[in-house]
């Protein structure tokens, strides 16, 4: 039988050869509005060995430069192929061929309770990548980040450090598992990853157009909460409030205006964005869908037809 030991080196040492360090510069304000170079870092893993690698959004996102250092110690320059801002993923790719791929454990039943190893190179540093080992405490978390909202994660309570994010989490076979992502500072030994077989699916769509096609419905949107409920005597304590439409948007052409608080969609309760998120994720684009809205105190329904939503590849320029 092969003890703890031999089984976490043996998979670490599958996987180590396909993960990389990022090094990123960011131009950052200072409280004088000047701009300042700000170098950043992070992990990432080989997907493809002609050179995409993923990694996380956060990692690289308005980065004004990338450079990618191979477990061998080679150092390429790097460029963006794609950005998911939503699922905190992003494809980057290096010119190199013949690289190291780990194997993905896709279509895996993943238990709670089996074996979770994180991997990072946080720092480049001699001696390699670094190597936190625990079990998959949840799976199917939903957390809320400062930007997105994000659901079917995995929890682990193998450490996951910020510069260890964007690299894998593999199992005791030495088969990426997840991309780990997010860390809650305020709740000791929690990490969350993004699902590999997920993760895949976005890196494709990432590769091969270099943006994620989603459904969209031209608004913005904020929860209603009892604030707003107390100050304009809103008629309903959940929903979301309608804060900007977008002109001549299907939104617009339908009769969505600002201040509508939806509550409804395809017959489903819509009680804050997050429901709202999960409603469109089961569409696709041009899709027609029924919305029911307060406005003021009385209830209408509108028809519109689902666009493209918009992409961001990069943030907007300071």
């Amino acid at each position: 039988m092969v003890d703890f030991d031999e089984m976490v080196t043996k998979a670490v040492e599958k996987v180590i050869p396909g993960v990389v360090n990022i090094s990123e510069v960011k131009l950052m304000k200072d409280a004088y509005l000047h701009l300042h170079p700000v170098p950043g870092v992070g992990s990432g893993f080989i997907i493809n060995e002609d050179g995409f690698i993923l990694t996380n959004a956060h990692v690289v996102f308005g980065s004004q430069e990338i450079k990618v250092t191979l477990e061998d110690g080679r150092i390429f320059p790097a460029e963006i192929r794609g950005i998911d801002t939503m699922k905190d993923l992003a494809v980057i790719r290096i010119k190199a061929s013949g690289l190291p791929v780990p194997e993905m454990a896709l279509n895996e039943n993943l238990k709670i309770g089996q074996m979770a190893i994180a991997i990072g190179s946080p720092l480049g540093l001699v001696g390699g990548p670094t190597v936190t080992a625990g079990v998959i405490s949840a799976l199917n978390r939903s957390i809320q980040t400062e930007s997105t909202f994000m659901e079917g994660l995995m929890q682990t309570d193998a450490a996951i450090n910020p510069g260890n994010s964007g690299g894998p989490l593999i199992d005791s076979k030495g088969r990426v598992i997840g991309v780990n992502s997010a860390v809650i500072p305020f709740a000791q030994g929690i990490g969350f990853a993004i699902p590999i077989q997920s993760a895949i699916e976005i890196a494709d769509q990432l590769i091969k157009h270099g943006e994620i096609i989603r459904p969209w419905i031209s608004f913005n949107a904020v929860d209603v909460n009892p604030k707003l409920v107390a100050y304009y005597d809103l008629p309903t304590t959940k929903g979301v409030v309608v804060t900007d439409v977008t002109k001549g948007s299907e939104a617009d052409k339908s009769g969505i205006e600002v201040a509508d608080i939806l509550i409804g969609m395809d017959e489903m309760e819509i009680n804050n964005v997050k429901d709202l998120i999960k409603v469109l994720s089961k569409h696709k684009i041009g899709d027609k869908v029924t919305m029911e809205f307060f406005r003021g105190h009385k209830k209408v329904k509108l028809n519109t037809v689902l666009e493209k939503a918009p992409s961001m590849q990069h943030p907007p320029t300071p």
